[in-house]
């Protein structure tokens, strides 16, 4: 049976699925994810390549200078609207045009009045609905407050093609922040439909506060909930395969916990994997593919390792990570994205991360979940605070200090 049959059209998300999920047998719920995730992979975006072959070496890259002038970018998107766009997100609480190689002048969004930026605060991320073409929705997660912070996610609509409306504000999430580092702050759709959220353990050092492994609070975890739809008392709904749903103990909102600061994560647009990377304290910077309902350590485990060094811990129950590097090599690592665009043949199936302090971009081939060769793309020279793809899947970093976007290319442009 065609997934389009089952679901009514190829679309995401499906337009006949019933508000209540629940009520939709579980084989169809697994034909209509089949749909779901080849138009998340084949709608407006190109189709993923195929990996290159495990033991292939890995290639060196180069960045082109896309766009500068920014200030203290740290996201790099795009809307999935066909239009060919990238929105660049500055930490201080604006969104900003690229098209066709310029900057538009006026802002596609600025909420630099609501916003409370510096350090590791600030307006962290943006992400589209699925359906931004047809209903103009987005979601952004910011900071807010001066004394008393807070970790807000909202929804805003456009109100044009290259301008959102501010007032339209729908506040989904406030969630306290103790201190003022540790705060996550990415948004992304999933190939589920579903809105994912990073958060970090709420800040200080050694999670003084036990946030980690808390699984009653939203801190320290990585949080899933459906925009679509609503539930009493909540502004969005809780999907019905979370891990803690419906527990007396542990929120329904959580996917995954035991998280430090997850600095960035994506999809996999070939087979919907999780990739997180999560920042260290003060040995060990760590790459997870993320399952349901995982404990990734934190703040038993830094990494592979237990946090009180030259002690043995207890490691059941912790998820491992995919990958591991040592101060200091590296300080603090931006996730990034497994390559699925046509420019570099010899990246695709490559996961792409950098550290943010070294300015080192690295690879890793994997194989059947575990990495088969790593090593250095490049050493670019650039505090490096995100990763992003256009809508042909083609890589780019946010380079904080100098303000710049970078896309990645297979050769130097002149």
């Amino acid at each position: 049976m065609a997934a389009s049959s089952v679901c009514g059209v190829t679309a995401w998300p499906c337009r006949n699925w019933p508000r209540d999920r629940r009520a939709v047998p579980v084989k169809t719920r697994r034909l209509c994810l089949l749909g779901i995730l080849l138009a998340w992979s084949w709608g407006a975006l190109a189709q993923p390549c195929s990996d290159a072959p495990s033991d292939a070496p890995l290639p060196g890259v180069f960045l082109q200078e896309v766009a500068s002038g920014f200030d203290k970018p740290v996201q790099v998107t795009h809307a999935g609207d066909g239009s060919g766009r990238l929105f660049v997100v500055e930490q201080a609480g604006v969104v900003r045009i690229i098209e066709n190689g310029r900057v538009r002048k006026t802002p596609f969004l600025d909420i630099r009045s609501r916003v409370s930026s510096g350090g590791e605060k600030g307006l962290l991320s943006i992400a589209f609905h699925p359906r931004y073409g047809e209903n103009g929705v987005f979601y952004v997660n910011y900071t807010r407050g001066r004394v008393i912070l807070e970790t807000i996610v909202s929804r805003f609509r456009r109100d044009g093609r290259d301008r959102a409306d501010p007032d339209s504000e729908e506040i989904l999430l406030r969630i306290r922040q103790p201190f003022s580092n540790h705060n996550g702050g990415q948004l992304q759709f999933g190939p589920d439909g579903y809105l994912y959220i990073g958060m970090g353990d709420g800040g200080a050092a050694n999670d003084p506060l036990g946030h980690g492994q808390d699984i009653t609070t939203l801190l320290g975890a990585l949080l899933r909930i459906d925009v679509d739809n609503q539930e009493v008392g909540r502004p969005y709904a809780i999907p019905a395969d979370n891990p803690f749903r419906g527990r007396t103990h542990g929120r329904g909102e959580i996917w995954a916990y035991g998280l430090r600061n997850p600095w960035r994560f994506s999809f996999d647009a070939r087979d919907g994997r999780l990739f997180l990377a999560d920042v260290g304290q003060d040995r060990i910077e760590e790459i997870n593919i993320v399952r349901r309902g995982g404990n990734y350590g934190w703040a038993v485990m830094e990494g592979d390792r237990c946090v009180r060094e030259g002690t043995r811990c207890r490691r059941a129950g912790f998820e491992m990570p995919i990958f591991t590097y040592p101060h200091p090599e590296g300080f603090s690592v931006t996730g990034g994205y497994v390559y699925r665009g046509q420019s570099l043949p010899a990246l695709c199936g490559v996961y792409v991360f950098a550290d943010y302090v070294s300015g080192v971009i690295s690879g890793l081939r994997l194989r059947e979940g575990r990495v088969s060769r790593h090593g250095v793309l490049r050493k670019s020279g650039y505090r490096i605070s995100s990763f992003g793809e256009d809508e042909a899947r083609e890589l780019y970093v946010a380079a904080h200090r100098s303000g710049r976007i970078l896309k990645i290319t297979p050769r130097p442009v002149q």
